[in-house]
């Protein structure tokens, strides 16, 4: 075992450090899932609630959510490393980094559903404001 202070234990906690991280990732893919399966029930339900619920939009739109990179809980937003353009994000998360990159202030994820056309329902700033934090978490927006 090591002593404390020396290399071998410095490079222990290193390794434990890139366990974690690679657990919280693969745990983050998984929340994505989730709250993308949530999503879709929300506007399943709505649809249902309004009598759309038959319509075959709704159908290829659960096709495509369920589906889709991410699903089966795949990394969407990678990490960011040296030299790694924002073109290797989805295009949402590339549209949203847009807004943000363009602002001289913080920008609500209100306002950025809005400039988005999605709207003002929580239903529709949820999903943005998920999406604004993952890249945050992964250093995107970091200068």
């Amino acid at each position: 075992m090591s002593s404390p202070g020396s290399p071998g234990r410095c490079s222990d906690a290193c390794d434990r450090a890139e366990r974690l991280r690679k657990e919280l990732a693969e745990i983050d893919a998984e929340v994505a899932r989730l709250e993308a399966a949530e999503v879709m029930i929300g506007q399943f339900i709505e649809a249902e609630r309004v009598g759309e619920a038959d319509d075959p939009a709704m159908a290829t739109e659960l096709e495509r959510v369920t589906t889709a990179p991410g699903a089966g809980g795949m990394l969407l937003v990678p990490h960011r490393e040296l030299g790694m353009a924002e073109s290797v994000l989805p295009a949402d998360c590339q549209a949203i980094m847009k807004i943000v990159s363009a602002a001289s202030d913080p920008v609500p994820a209100r306002d950025i559903s809005v400039q988005l056309g999605k709207g003002t329902a929580p239903g529709q700033v949820e999903p943005v404001r998920d999406k604004l934090r993952r890249p945050a978490l992964r250093a995107w927006t970091a200068p």
